[in-house]
């Protein structure tokens, strides 16, 4: 018997040994599933990171810009208006925990739909409201919600439901703004107004 468990040892080793590096990791990865894109533009980009930021089953927030026709835009370029692109957020999230429609619904709960070109206290096409749709399933969820809002709220929603183009990422400053520079954040966040528009369109 003694024997027959070293022998069995040294089987186990040998496999151990022979697994590829990095073969686990990919398990890890394989286990977790495809992960999948969503981009919203809702006015200022760094309010829009921390709602989806604590949502269980989304991976990364990422401030950026898109929608809009001139390549690798900066900062100061797409503020001045004229390139055509929304402050916009990529989200990044796995569909095993949290659904496209749960990303909608996050969404439509932080902006001001009835807005045109602006969002709170900022102006400008660079401040619309949009949802950039990766596929066709996104597109019809994002329609179907927009009618659904607006046959229940009475309201006409300015929101563009539109296919996803090239998506260019801020600035590093720009990323996790909310974490980096919590007081100037908070600031900035009450002087425009944007909680007390939101508690106005949607209640607590």
């Amino acid at each position: 018997m003694g024997f027959l468990r070293f022998v069995a040892l040294w089987v186990v080793l040998a496999v151990v040994w022979t697994v590829p590096a990095g073969a686990a990791e990919k398990g890890q990865a394989a286990g977790r599933g495809r992960l999948e894109r969503a981009t919203f533009a809702g006015g200022c980009f760094w309010c829009m990171e921390p709602p989806f930021d604590v949502i269980d089953g989304v991976v990364s927030t990422t401030s950026g810009y898109t929608g809009g026709q001139v390549k690798n835009p900066t900062y100061e370029q797409v503020s001045a208006g004229g390139t055509g692109h929304a402050e916009a957020v990529e989200v990044l999230y796995d569909p095993a925990k949290v659904s496209y429609g749960k990303l909608l619904e996050i969404f439509w709960r932080n902006i001001d739909p009835l807005a045109v070109n602006r969002q709170f206290c900022d102006g400008g096409n660079q401040y619309r409201t949009a949802i950039f749709y990766h596929d066709e399933a996104q597109k019809r969820l994002a329609e179907d919600a927009k009618r659904r809002l607006e046959k229940e709220r009475g309201w006409r929603v300015a929101t563009e439901i539109v296919p996803a183009r090239e998506f260019y990422p801020a600035e590093e400053y720009h990323q996790d703004y909310y974490r980096k520079n919590p007081v100037r954040y908070k600031l900035y966040r009450y002087n425009c107004g944007r909680d007390q528009r939101l508690k106005e369109l949607w209640g607590k």
